[in-house]
């Protein structure tokens, strides 16, 4: 396959760069997704950017200091639209970026597009659980994080996401995600995948298997490209590979449930890994494991770094700090100093019959000003605030059928509704005297 080939020529250009062959451990068995999974995601402008702006509440990116952090998802509002094949691309302010803004563009709206398409494929697999995208820096902080005055995973490989589809009662299912983007033009009479979304795959593979759940090759994988100015349109590349990524039922309540603080643990790194060998020749490389033994301490951590994140989502303050270990961050919402916790819950909508609380924004596009609010339904906020992670769940699933949906909202314009509770909507901007009945 050409992502082997990318490999390939990756490993020799570090071999000259090094003297000597590097030995990178990849993903292995990996392959496309199935041909039902491969059709058109249907989506809008918006609901793509809210897909991104829910992942990235955690996130270290550093330049949404000021700010919170998923409100950097809004400066793309006007950076895609409908292209002359019908299908989803970047409009001519998108594809005319300052230089420097490029590489952010690429990084930023691949993770946009890759994390769609990777819900949409979890979400078909497990249609009765919902799903939960946390950033995997935030969670393996946890329990990997180097020593120092800001504690941090260094130059470690490791996956840029996990997607969580659980069901109350039942033990939930682990994805590992890493998206990219590149602008590299695919020519129109080859119609081929850019080499650059080969290396960008490649890369992945290497990445994805740093991070292993219980033992080596037992966790499901996505790895997309997504590329930004393909001729039919922006096209996203996936891999996968299959596992069952399965962590264990968590009782209700008690110490191993998520509304207890979970036990510092500090996994080892170096050499954690067991591959099995030729021959009875096993080996060891270095990774992110989770022994068998603490998937019930991961799950904890997963689904209370998920929580910190709808919390963030909705404006929170330090009710946000309780949900974090100092190593992830805790001291940050505490002191009311760090980009999430700038913007506090301050505003609450209503949009049907469901009450939302959370926070809002003024910005311009060009000359106009936009206002925009990002929530959570109120039983759910409320839920959160108290610690009460379980019972946020148990409801979050009851909620499920009854929460609104659609693309806009009576008195707003666009809206991005998630089934976990969650909303991002926008509108112009009224003077004051002049609002906009809500």
């Amino acid at each position: 396959m050409d992502t082997d080939k990318a490999a390939t020529a990756i490993a020799r250009k570090r071999a000259r760069a090094h003297g000597e062959e590097e030995q990178v451990p990849r993903k292995p068995g990996l392959e496309p997704l199935q041909t039902a999974e491969r059709e058109d995601l249907a989506s809008t402008p918006w609901e793509l950017l809210g897909v991104f702006a829910r992942a990235t509440t955690l996130a270290r990116h550093g330049r949404g200091r000021g700010l919170a952090e998923h409100w950097q998802a809004l400066k793309y509002c006007q950076a895609l639209g409908p292209g002359t094949s019908g299908y989803l691309a970047l409009t001519e302010e998108g594809e005319n970026p300052e230089l420097s803004y490029r590489a952010m563009q690429a990084r930023e709206l691949g993770r946009a597009l890759g994390l769609a398409i990777a819900e949409r494929t979890v979400r078909a697999r497990f249609p009765d659980h919902l799903i939960s995208t946390v950033d995997a820096e935030a969670v393996l902080l946890a329990g990997f994080a180097r020593p120092g005055s800001r504690p941090s995973l260094g130059a470690r490989p490791r996956p840029d996401f996990f997607i969580e589809a659980w069901k109350p009662g039942e033990p939930s299912r682990v994805f590992v995600v890493t998206v990219n983007g590149n602008h590299q033009k695919t020519t129109k009479r080859t119609g081929k995948t850019d080499r650059s979304a080969f290396k960008q795959l490649a890369r992945a593979s290497e990445r994805a298997e740093n991070f292993h759940l219980a033992e080596w090759n037992a966790t499901p994988c996505l790895l997309m490209s997504t590329e930004l100015l393909a001729p039919g349109g922006i096209t996203v590349n996936v891999l996968q590979a299959p596992g069952p990524g399965l962590l264990p039922e968590r009782p209700t309540t008690g110490s191993g449930s998520a509304d207890a603080v979970p036990p510092k643990r500090n996994p080892p790194y170096v050499n954690a890994v067991r591959v099995p060998g030729v021959a009875g020749k096993e080996r060891f490389h270095d990774g992110f494991l989770i022994p068998r033994k603490e998937r019930a301490w991961f799950g904890q951590v997963l689904a209370r770094t998920g929580a910190a994140g709808q919390l963030a989502f909705a404006g929170a303050g330090t009710e946000i700090a309780q949900y974090l270990t100092s190593e992830q961050g805790r001291k940050h919402y505490e002191q009311r100093t760090f980009a999430g916790s700038s913007s506090v819950r301050d505003a609450e909508y209503r949009f049907g019959a469901t009450r939302f609380f959370g926070t809002d924004q003024v910005f311009r596009l060009n000359r106009t000003r936009v206002e925009a609010f990002t929530g959570l339904a109120e039983d759910l906020y409320q839920l959160l605030i108290g610690g009460e992670v379980e019972a946020y769940r148990e409801r979050a699933y009851e909620l499920r059928p009854t929460l609104p949906s659609g693309v806009t909202a009576p008195g707003w314009g666009p809206v991005s509704f998630g089934e976990d509770g969650t909303v991002m909507a926008l509108r112009v901007f009224a003077e004051e005297g002049r609002r906009p009945a809500t």
